[in-house]
């Protein structure tokens, strides 16, 4: 007999995705010791980047499929010849100077948080590690790591008083090995 849980929908897995109050998007150079599940304590290299807007973090990916065809025209197969994987947020703790780095790259930024000079100049594609720090319904711990992200686009900046300043950035989930783009950890937290 089939295990009940396996054939009957569960409500209870259902989930919101909210960020853990008190820090959720952190940002380390590659190399840096990547966390292996969702509780542990991140490495100390991981500085926190800060808010994020309301819109949260939008992960997409991007497949290319390849047709296989036989004498008639006919589609006898079709196999996925690339993936690709982005995510897309804003930083919205404009004065945060890790988040300014994030944006505009470590050497570009100097000074401190609230008192920073930032060169605008050719995008920084020196690749760092990411994790986001997700809380699901339940308090389920959701954590997205992303071995290598290099910035890939960049929103546009307003500056004016009906909206929050932020840095809008996506980035590239680089191979972390055998194809991994990135890594999420869902679990349940200890004690």
């Amino acid at each position: 007999m089939a295990n009940e849980t396996t054939t009957k929908n569960d409500s209870t897995n259902v989930s919101f995705g909210k960020f853990k109050v008190g820090g959720y998007a952190y940002a380390a150079p590659v190399g840096t010791a990547l966390p292996t599940d969702s509780e542990s304590a991140l490495d100390p290299a991981f500085q926190l980047i800060g808010y994020l807007s309301e819109a949260g973090i939008t992960n997409t990916t991007d497949t290319d499929t390849a047709e296989v065809k036989d004498a008639n025209g006919t589609t006898v197969m079709k196999v996925i010849s690339s993936y690709a994987e982005s995510y897309k947020f804003v930083l919205i703790e404009f004065l945060r100077k890790a988040a300014a780095q994030m944006r505009y790259g470590n050497d570009a930024v100097t000074g401190k948080d609230k008192s920073m000079v930032i060169k605008h100049q050719m995008p920084d594609d020196t690749p760092v590690s990411l994790v986001f720090e997700i809380v699901a319904t339940g308090n389920v711990k959701d954590r997205a790591v992303i071995g290598s992200a290099t910035r890939s686009e960049f929103g546009d900046r307003q500056m004016h008083s009906s909206d929050v300043l932020g840095y809008d950035l996506t980035v590239n989930a680089n191979d972390m090995g055998d194809g991994v783009t990135s890594i999420e950890y869902i679990g349940i937290p200890k004690g």
